[in-house]
């Protein structure tokens, strides 16, 4: 048998002495060059200025972020904890508007038809349309400054009771004019048209 060939025709493996060798050089080439290896290289406290960098990074990021802005918030609390004004920029529909400041406000104990004239599962449903109750709702409150009391919240709203600038309680006034109707339920938590 050839002992020098690189290959035993056997058992298909790197002889002992060409395995020796290649160990060899690999420790002599790694001994010149001084190369460590990637494990040994990056150790746990070589991350830690990437960590501090890191943790900077985010607490510039959420003071930005959540740092209070130097403008007035159109919903000015009153002398009430629950009372704030609603300068209104727009309406949704027959009883839901938006603020200035971009809070949206459902008109407590009140349901409306939808836009699309359709009334949710389980809701007070009106004869009227949503169409008139939106029309109504732009007649009482559509640019005006609205003097509300916080009811609660209802799907990322506030709900509230609202009276406009003529001292009218714009829940009653949707009720009254047929374009709306009470919602029990909720008019036994807080009654409305008092």
């Amino acid at each position: 048998m050839r002992r020098a060939s690189v290959m035993s025709k056997t058992t298909n493996k790197f002889s002992p002495e060409v395995r020796e060798r290649a160990v060899r050089m690999v420790a002599e080439q790694r001994a010149e060059s001084n190369v460590i290896p990637l494990r040994s290289r990056m150790r746990r406290t070589d991350f830690k200025p990437y960590a501090v960098i890191a943790m900077l990074f985010m607490a510039v990021f959420c003071a930005v972020l959540f740092w209070p802005t130097g403008s007035t918030s159109m919903a000015v609390p009153l002398v009430s904890s629950s009372g704030f004004q609603c300068q209104v920029s727009s309406i949704t529909d027959g009883d839901t508007l938006r603020c200035v400041d971009g809070t949206r406000v459902r008109l407590h104990a009140v349901a409306a038809r939808e836009k699309d004239e359709t009334c949710s599962p389980g809701h007070p449903c009106p004869s009227a349309s949503g169409a008139s109750a939106t029309a109504k709702l732009t007649e009482l409150a559509s640019g005006q400054t609205l003097q509300c009391e916080q009811t609660g919240t209802s799907y990322n709203r506030v709900t509230a009771i609202c009276r406009n600038e003529a001292n009218v309680e714009i829940n009653c006034a949707m009720v009254q004019s047929g374009t709306t109707v009470i919602w029990p339920k909720f008019n036994q938590q807080r009654a409305i048209c008092n």
